[in-house]
């Protein structure tokens, strides 16, 4: 199934970059989008599963599984002058945030949407566990 992640509301800085992290792997980064661009969507292929507590949630190739269950890393970098990137910070989009009767209407349809604002309140790249309400999860 498709996990659409929308970012709004970047911080205005042309010298960095967010992206998805792969699982286990901090330097390969799904589709970099500078820090001021409108807008920031990746789109992932994952997996609806029940872990071994019993929990409804997701895995795939850029899930991570840690303390505090499963969360997708958006990773801030710096982007060199040979165009190279590295990480200073990163957000955590926690998959224990979907609420189930989303997650249940999501698996339905074959797609789960987050969406939320990527700068903080000091104008500064978000990096934070991103929960409900600062994340609006939706299905389809």
């Amino acid at each position: 199934m498709l996990l659409r992640i929308e970012g709004r509301d970047l911080p205005g800085m042309p010298g960095i970059a967010v992206a998805v992290q792969a699982r286990d792997k901090p330097a390969e980064l799904l589709e970099p989008v500078r820090g001021d661009a409108a807008e920031a969507v990746w789109e992932l292929s994952v997996e609806p599963f029940t872990n071994k507590r019993g929990e409804r949630t997701l895995r795939g190739r850029h899930v991570q599984d840690g303390i505090g269950g499963r969360f997708v890393y958006l990773s801030w970098n710096r982007i060199g002058e040979d165009g190279g990137h590295t990480m200073f910070c990163r957000s955590k989009l926690m998959l224990s945030g979907i609420p189930q009767e989303v997650y249940e209407a999501g698996v339905a349809a074959g797609a789960l949407r987050a969406r939320f604002g990527l700068t903080n309140a000091k104008g500064q790249p978000v990096t934070a566990r991103l929960l409900p309400p600062a994340v609006e999860w939706t299905a389809g």
